[in-house]
């Protein structure tokens, strides 16, 4: 038997103890030692009931990420599922910590479950592309119904454990020791000569609209398929014998695990937990982070400070005026109570942070004490460098220096200090209490503690954090100023706005280019392009004027009710503006250009080409350090559909070879822009692909 399965009695109950830390993953060897303890518990004299428990930290937390790409080796868990459900004995499982996955399925193939009441249970498997298939499709929907179970799948959300048994999915919910719990349950339902009950015994639910209900969830899923698939596994456990149902639901999941959008998945899975491991930190320990201070107020500090304040640092936020810091508190308080509402915090805690654990300043000498500095004011360089010239004035030895610039130099904002060393670019993404994005900016002098830091700050925040270089925009503005530089491109040739937002939105992008940059407000746009006219723009390059016209009308978007579309009834029900299109034909005209008609593939494809292009340089010079630092950057800062992979994985699904042969014919009608990237150029020469990359340094 294996030694990842523990076998006891306990009188007439025999206790199969799942041993495979840290969270109990269904690997070969859990399941082979799970089988084998099925056979002891049946061949042994005197049992009439197995209780299936996990030690640690879960009972199980789903399939063993090893084992992810291998071939699958037996006893497979659907099997192994099936052949728990027949036993002759009865079969309790006691869940704590998480069962997800196949740690669910396995729960349901037992006939009997109880959980703590701290317990979480779901079916996760649309996050890799793929639906439950070891009979999740099946059993759960004769406990919960269809729509209930559904819900659950569809989202892959995890379900606690008071409303598990609402939904019938748990039988019992008690404190107390997990394997106490069980051995409990199962005495008590002996004693009340309990009868076996297998879930795939048990009538089938009642049907629902099957094409409706396929429709409507893959319409929410914006292209990803394996939630709407979802629907017709759960379809075939309503119509077909049980059997049947499970041989659909593997067909299913079969297919679905040679699609583009599971490879993307995965490799969206493995790299969000690569990102933060980097080499150069091993062994660094970073400084001590307790009292966290910001600078400014608005939208972004608020929503730093928030953010802190969420993650249990205290916050003293700095204002120049009582009158504006009292904005920023008002702000912060409307954070927080959204937190409250939704359960992230007690009233009690909401209560102490805004009395207690915040204070709102307007002196630089209240940031003496604090253990970091967050900058969070206007994009500009010389308020940024007054900022940290009095933040080096009054703050102390070892406190680290952060800016959260968007795309200046951090090396010249770190040289108007005395301590270089102390200075990082973090880089939030706004609403930064909700974006999940991190760009840790590391400057020359940079010290490694201080990266280490800027990483644990992202870890207690909850944040996906991406190493990234000096350079205009960092990864992901950069990459966003070029990838936006070819629709600007588009729109001159003869593409709307409109026509460029639909093909991307229809990619599975949530929204278009030109609806983001209404939403970040079309002010922040003009701001760059001023700024980069100043500095000078290369005479190759194409430009325009139209967009600034529209600022000059005092038109930023959303927050002023037009830009380029119309919110008069609301940001949810945007149209066209009326004012754009003539604007941009005046510049067509004036620029000579006879505007042609664009497919959404050829917008995708350029659009996609443009930004692969751009990311391919960032790798390559080293501002990012790996393709997927850029893939993370993406899909967690710029709305990139995480079912494609992100942008180099995509470009490797789509085959680099053709990609690179269409950007030289791109490069033909204006090899300014079209500049291709050495490092593209040599992979195919090579016959290699971004992941080749990955996987190099991971090595």
């Amino acid at each position: 038997m294996s030694d990842k399965i523990a076998y006891s009695r306990h009188g007439d109950i025999a206790v199969l103890t799942v041993q495979n830390p840290p969270v109990n993953a269904l690997s070969q060897a859990v399941r082979q030692g799970l089988w084998d303890g099925m056979d002891r518990a049946e061949a042994d004299d005197g049992v009439k009931a197995v209780l299936i428990v996990g030690e640690g930290r879960a009972f199980f937390a789903g399939a063993d990420i090893t084992e992810f790409g291998k071939p699958p080796m037996e006893p497979h868990l659907p099997v192994l599922i099936n052949r728990i459900e027949a036993s002759p004995l009865l079969v309790v499982a006691s869940m704590h910590g998480v069962s997800l996955g196949g740690g669910l399925e396995v729960a349901l193939g037992c006939h009997y479950r109880i959980a703590v009441p701290s317990a979480r249970v779901g079916l996760p498997e649309v996050h890799l592309g793929l639906i439950p298939g070891a009979g999740g499709t099946q059993r759960m929907p004769r406990l919960t119904g269809v729509e209930a179970a559904l819900d659950v799948m569809t989202t892959g959300r995890q379900v606690k454990a008071d409303e598990a048994a609402k939904l019938g999915l748990i039988d019992e919910v008690r404190d107390g020791d997990p394997k106490q719990n069980g051995i409990d349950y199962a005495q008590s339902l002996l004693g009340a000569g309990a009868p076996r009950r297998p879930v795939s015994e048990m009538d089938p639910p009642a049907a629902i609209d099957w094409d409706g209900a396929f429709e409507a969830i893959l319409a929410r899923g914006r292209g990803q398929i394996s939630p709407a698939w979802c629907v017709r596994a759960v379809q075939a456990g309503v119509e077909k014998p049980f059997a049947e149902g499970l041989a659909a639901e593997r067909k299913i999941f079969m297919d679905l695990m040679a699609t583009d959008q599971r490879q993307g998945m995965i490799h969206a899975f493995f790299s969000e937990r690569a990102v933060g491991n980097l080499p150069e930190l091993k062994g660094v320990e970073p400084r001590s982070l307790q009292h966290i201070g910001v600078i400014g107020g608005g939208t972004m500090g608020a929503g730093i400070a928030t953010s802190a304040l969420l993650s249990g640092f205290q916050v003293t936020l700095l204002e120049m005026t009582p009158e504006a810091g009292e904005a920023a508190h008002k702000r912060i308080a409307g954070n927080l109570s959204g937190a409250l509402k939704r359960g992230k915090i007690s009233q009690d805690k909401h209560d102490a942070i805004l009395t207690s654990i915040l204070t709102v300043v307007t002196n630089y000498d209240a940031l003496s004490d604090v253990d970091l500095v967050i900058e969070a004011v206007f994009e500009e360089m010389s308020v940024k460098k007054k900022v940290f010239t009095e933040l080096d004035r009054v703050c102390k030895k070892g406190a680290i220096l952060a800016s959260n610039t968007s795309y200046l130099d951090v090396n010249e904002i770190a040289a108007c200090t005395k301590r270089p060393e102390d200075v990082i670019g973090l880089h939030f993404f706004s609403p930064a209490h909700v974006m999940k994005l991190l760009e840790i900016v590391v400057a020359d002098k940079t010290a490694k503690d201080v990266v280490a830091t800027g990483f644990e700050l992202g870890k207690r925040m909850s944040k996906i954090s991406v190493r990234a270089g000096v350079c205009d925009g960092f990864i992901g503005n950069r990459i966003l100023s070029t990838y936006r530089t070819a629709a600007d491109h588009m729109i001159l040739d003869g593409a709307s706005p409109y026509e460029i937002d639909k093909a991307l939105e229809d990619f599975g992008f949530a929204m278009g280019p030109f609806a983001v940059a209404d939403l970040a407000g079309l002010d922040i746009g003009w701001a760059v392009r001023k700024r980069k006219r100043a500095e000078g723009i290369d005479p190759r390059a194409r430009d325009s004027s139209y967009a600034d016209k529209l600022c000059e009308d005092g038109h930023f978007g959303q927050k002023t009710g037009k830009g380029y579309y119309d919110y008069s009834a609301g940001a949810k029900a945007r149209v066209p503006n009326p004012d754009v299109m003539p604007l941009i034909e005046e510049e067509r005209a004036k620029q000579g250009i006879t505007p042609r008609d664009f497919t959404s593939e050829e917008i995708v494809r350029r659009y996609m080409a443009a930004m692969v292009n751009e990311a391919a340089k960032v790798v390559g010079e080293g501002i990012a350090r790996r393709p997927l630092d850029v893939d993370m950057t993406l899909l967690f800062g710029y709305g990139f559909p995480r079912y494609r992979g992100g942008p180099l994985k995509w470009a490797d699904i789509v085959g680099l070879p053709e990609l690179l042969a269409d950007m030289k014919e791109y490069q033909k009608e204006d090899p300014y822009f079209w500049q291709i990237a050495p490092l593209l150029e040599k992979l195919v020469a090579e016959g290699k692909t971004f992941d080749d990359l990955n996987k190099a340094a991971a090595a």
